[in-house]
């Protein structure tokens, strides 16, 4: 396995939806004029720390995922500015943590991880396209998580909108894109997501 990550600053938004809420119409979102029909993808992921969530405190995630065009394993880093840097490697052969993955989680801590939540999740996406490419990716998640440490089971639905190759370049563009997009969301139903990530709704954060 090679020991270079792929590497990826995500810039997104997300939003908590009921499980009828249509989905939202893009006509008034600048530069958008085409929208993908629906990708589905079955992804199924499991998330691991430290047994005192030393890499929580650190604002990192390590998960280990199947499906979807991005299966491997992932580290989330520590929020910069408007995103985060995602690197990823393939998924392993035998189920246990490649030593490149290892090794980045290092400079956090060296203690046993364990695992702490399954997230699978029902994603459909969408490409919001323009003139220049893809702007965004809007996806509709139908999510079941398990609290490994304890058994819980939680479900519910969420969107989420990651910006693209195509999208604007400044932060005051960025953030024009982002208001119309959450207009959108709104009038659809949409509203305010109700935890930070995935991961801390499994565990009831």
């Amino acid at each position: 396995m090679t020991t270079e990550p792929h590497r990826t600053f995500e810039v997104e938004r997300k939003y908590d939806a009921d499980a009828d809420t249509a989905l939202p119409i893009w006509d008034e979102v600048p530069g958008v004029s085409a929208v993908s029909a629906g990708e589905v993808r079955e992804l199924d992921a499991r998330y691991f720390d430290t047994a005192d969530s030393t890499l929580a405190r650190h604002g990192v995630a390590l998960r280990r995922r199947t499906g979807g065009p991005d299966a491997g394993w992932h580290i989330k880093g520590p929020r910069q500015g408007d995103g985060r840097l995602e690197l990823g490697w393939p998924l392993d052969e035998d189920g246990r943590m490649p030593d490149a993955v290892s090794a980045v989680i290092s400079q956090w801590t060296d203690a046993d991880l364990m695992p702490l939540a399954r997230i699978e999740n029902l994603r459909t996406a969408y490409l919001l396209s323009g003139e220049g490419g893809v702007i965004a990716e809007f996806v509709d998640d139908r999510v079941r998580a398990t609290d490994l440490r304890t058994g819980t089971r939680r479900g519910w639905r969420e969107w989420e909108v990651e910006l693209g190759p195509a999208a604007p370049s400044d932060a005051v563009a960025r953030e024009a894109f982002f208001a119309a997009v959450e207009r959108a969301i709104l009038a659809s139903g949409g509203r305010a997501p109700s935890s930070g990530s995935k991961l801390a709704r499994a565990l009831g954060f």
